[in-house]
């Protein structure tokens, strides 16, 4: 079995990612489980998490690591989450915020042998509602279907903090079916600029299409 560690807390067995369980024995979404000198992992599935996708397809940087406090937008049901969970570690949380009631139910269920994710029926909008829970976070994930997704995102800066990263999967047909993708991509990304700088930008097709995954700083 080949193994090697790619970021913290993320491995490649055999070529397929994964991430040291927290909660031995559990599984999200029937992944399988790997046992390795007394550890176990998840694999970990790029069709089923954007950021699997993105660090598949040759992201360079990851920020996100043992103890990261994560405001993760858009939760859903808890797949990259729970792997996020894993990665952060008992030292760490992640914040979960969802709008979807029935996502929730789902999430709730991810979340419940996972002390370190914290469910959150929100909208990301409304960051008042949520913020004094959970005070300035070290990353923001956000994975949102909607429009206003650059709004969104700049309305959270205030959780994240000075020089904080945020790692956001742009879903060009949400934002805009008629305009093509590369220039949805351009323009979230110049909404967004007086706020952030690009780190990184990785096309993460096939795994999702028409969606571009980055990597910004807080200016």
């Amino acid at each position: 079995m080949r193994f090697r560690k790619i970021f913290e807390g993320v491995y490649k067995i055999d070529n397929k990612l994964a991430t040291l369980n927290l909660v031995k024995g559990n599984r999200v979404y029937d992944e399988e489980l790997i046992m390795r000198e007394g550890k176990q992992y998840r694999l970990w599935n790029p069709y089923r998490s954007k950021l699997a996708a993105a660090i598949i397809n040759g992201m360079k940087q990851m920020h996100i690591r043992t103890g990261s406090r994560v405001l993760y937008l858009g939760a859903a049901t808890g797949t990259t989450s729970s792997h996020v969970s894993d990665i952060v570690g008992k030292d760490g949380i992640v914040y979960c915020i969802e709008i979807s009631e029935r996502n929730m139910r789902e999430l709730l269920k991810t979340c419940e042998p996972r002390q370190n994710m914290l469910p959150m029926l929100q909208d990301a909008r409304n960051v008042d509602a949520y913020a004094s829970d959970t005070g300035v976070c070290d990353i923001i994930y956000q994975d949102i279907a909607a429009r206003d997704q650059a709004d969104i995102l700049i309305r959270n800066i205030a959780l994240l903090k000075d020089s904080g990263y945020a790692y956001v999967a742009i879903k060009s047909q949400s934002i805009d079916v008629v305009k093509q993708p590369e220039q949805v991509f351009k323009e979230f990304l110049e909404e967004v600029s007086a706020k952030f700088k690009v780190v990184e930008k990785v096309d993460i097709a096939p795994y999702s299409k028409m969606h571009l995954f980055a990597v910004l700083q807080k200016k």
